[in-house]
Formats: C-alpha cells, structure tokens, sequence
C-alpha cells in the first residue's frame, strides 16, 4: 500500500493549521477589544504554554502508541472549540479558557505531523528527502499564516469578530483533512514494561545519554524563543512607531512569507554553507535583528522583525532534521514533543518577565535586555556544537 498521498494531505494540512486569521491583530484585540496589559498578555501565553507543556509530552507519546492521524484529528477537535471559545470571550478568564484549549491542539499537532512525514518518507524509501520536505511543510505553514494576515486589519476593523469566525471554518476544513491520513507500519517496543517506565526512558535518552541530542533540543529552544518574544511584542511597537492599522496585515503576511520563503532555502543553504557557517548565520541574524529593535523607533523599524522571521525559517527545517536522526520509530513523536516541552518550559519562566519589562521600561529597551540575553545563550549552546549529520547510536 502507498503512503505517499499522505504528504500531500500533510502540506495541505500545514498550510490550515497556519492560516490564522487573528493573528495578526490579537494582540490588538486582546489590548482594545478585552482591555488588557501587555502583562497580562504575557502571562496569558505563559498559561498557554502551560498547557501545551502539560500536555507535550503525554500527546507525543499517544502518538506514538495511538497513532499520528488520531492526535492530528483531536488537535483540530480541539482548534475548533478554542477559536469557537473566542467568540463568547469578553474577560481575561474567559480569554484564558479559549488559550488553553487551543494550546491543548497545539500539543497534540506538535511533533505528530514531522512524525508522520517522517515515517511516510521511510516507508516509501525516500527518507533522505525529509529536510525538504520539511522545509516545504514549514513553508506552506507560514505561507499559510501569511494568507490568513494580509486582510487581518481589514476584516478587524469591519468588525473585530470576524476573523475568528473565518479561523473556526478553517479547523473545520482541517479536520476533514487529518481524517482521511493514513498510518504508515510503524516499530513497536520489543520489550514488555509499563507505559510510564517507556515513557521515562524516551526522556532518560534525550536529556541524559544523549548528550547531541540534549544539546539540539536546547539550540532549537533559544533560537525558538527569539522569534517569540517579538511575535507578542511587534505589534504594540509597530503602533508606537505610527505605522496604521491597515499596513498591520500586509506586514505580518510579509513577516510570514519570509519564513515561508527560508524554510524553502534552509536545505539549499546548509548544502552550501555547511552547517557550521549555519550556526554562524542564524547567530547574527539574532544579534542584528534584536539591535535593530533595540535602538531604532521609526516607521520602518520593524523591518528588523524580518531578520528573526528569516531566521526562523532557516533554523527549522536543519535542527528538526537533526532530532529526527537521533530519534527512532518507537519515540519520534515523543522526543519532537519533549523538544516543544522545553520551549514551552522556559517560555512559561521568561514570557511574562519580558511582558514586564515591556510595560514598565519600553519596548527599546525591552528589546534590548532580550537581545543581550539570548546573544549570550547562543553563545553557549553553539560553543562545541557537534553539527555533523549522524544516525542514532545503538540503544543498550
């Protein structure tokens, strides 16, 4: 039986799972329309990361034992009732109950779907072509994303409501995609042990006997949180600098297809620079794209944004494939998921602290303080890193 219909459908489903029609403005929204600090913004994604955290691990692991498309299907279930959520919500409580279901669908998309492709590829012979196909799942993502941006403002100022409406027929669509998947014969555990003493033993390979592995997982974590920060925090100082409401989504669209556009490169460019220059690059598009935040207010200052959604793209697609060759088949979803735990973990420490910051000394200066400290981290996860390609040792 082919499989290879399967990476279509994952594409497709990439592109919806992005198309996120409020994204664009919800910080906007979350300020204007519901009357919150920017604070408040922050801690409410700090409990939006905790419940993906919660949630991360658990999911990756029913994956692994229940099956991708299942936890696919329950994450668009869940997309479904969290954007539907918004259309009642007028409180920060209210807002919170709707960030917790969608950051439960986040979970159980995370890692299931690279899971799924990845699986696919190696059933169909073709797995030393998943770091394109990647690269083109994570493209059509944020192409997706900047679909859903370009009449953002526009369908918020027609009325603020509109594009969650939109975005509740785009998990419907989502759905209907993720139901028709189709799982590829997997590995199963030889050994008979409890499903918490496999799990704890997915957990004991990647932060513990597999140093490589920890490291990757740490790496993808800083360069993850330095395109975070700015994607709650790019909005409000767009509106400091004068730039109007309606260029709010062309922007943001714009911010998307450079993603869209260096996930497509990233296996072009790790072929020609090598992936120690790599390293070097996504460095100093971190350093560049913090201090052009940090020391510039004008109307064009958010073209710095750009150099961290360029990054964004590039890191992808080459630390995800490095994860996945040190993965197997009986815990790959787990170990993706244990990836996003981690990011979530010290999101959930740092997001709100940098809300604070942003409220009470600027955003220049917030901008600052996170560029200085997420320079240094780099500096010490990239110090030995170990970018050679290899398979997995041998477990014992």
């Amino acid at each position: 039986m082919s499989f290879s219909a399967n990476i279509l459908k994952l594409n497709a489903f990439s592109f919806l799972k992005m198309t996120l029609f409020p994204m664009a403005v919800i910080t906007l929204f979350w300020k204007d329309h519901i009357g919150l600090s920017l604070t408040e913004i922050l801690i409410l994604q700090g409990f939006f990361s905790l419940a993906t955290l919660l949630l991360e691990y658990p999911s990756g692991y029913i994956s692994d034992r229940l099956g991708c498309r299942f936890s696919l299907n329950l994450a668009s279930l869940l997309g479904i009732a969290g954007w539907g959520w918004y259309l009642f919500a007028g409180s920060f409580f209210e807002v919170l109950i709707a960030e917790l279901l969608l950051g439960a669908s986040f979970a159980f998309i995370s890692g299931a779907d690279s899971a799924l492709l990845f699986e696919t590829l190696r059933h169909e012979g073709r797995e030393q072509h998943y770091t394109r196909q990647e690269g083109r799942m994570l493209g059509l993502a944020q192409a997706g994303e900047a679909v859903g941006a370009v009449f953002a403002g526009t369908l918020y100022a027609f009325f603020p409501l509109l594009p969650f409406i939109i975005q509740v027929v785009v998990w419907i669509l989502a759905l209907l995609i993720t139901g028709s998947l189709k799982e590829p014969p997997r590995e199963r555990p030889t050994a008979k042990v409890s499903h918490l003493a496999a799990a704890a033993a997915t957990v004991r390979y990647t932060f513990r006997d597999n140093p490589r592995l920890r490291l990757t997982i740490l790496l993808t974590t800083v360069l993850g949180l330095a395109s975070y920060y700015p994607v709650w925090l790019i909005q409000p100082f767009m509106q400091e600098t004068g730039v109007p409401l309606t260029w709010f989504g062309p922007i943001w669209a714009g911010a998307n297809a450079t993603v869209a556009l260096f996930s497509w490169l990233s296996y072009r460019f790790s072929l020609r620079l090598g992936n120690r220059a790599m390293a070097l690059l996504l460095f100093l598009l971190v350093a560049l794209g913090y201090l052009g935040l940090a020391l510039t207010h004008a109307l064009w200052s958010f073209l710095f944004y750009y150099l961290l959604t360029a990054m964004r793209g590039l890191q992808g697609p080459l630390l995800k494939a490095l994860i996945q060759r040190q993965s197997f088949s009986t815990n790959r979803a787990s170990i993706l998921s244990l990836k996003s735990f981690t990011f979530r973990f010290f999101f959930i420490y740092t997001g709100p602290a940098a809300g604070f910051a942003a409220d009470r000394l600027g955003l220049n200066a917030a901008f600052a303080i996170l560029g200085l400290a997420l320079c240094a981290a780099l500096v010490l996860c990239l110090k030995g890193f170990d970018f050679s390609e290899q398979s997995p040792a041998k477990r014992t």
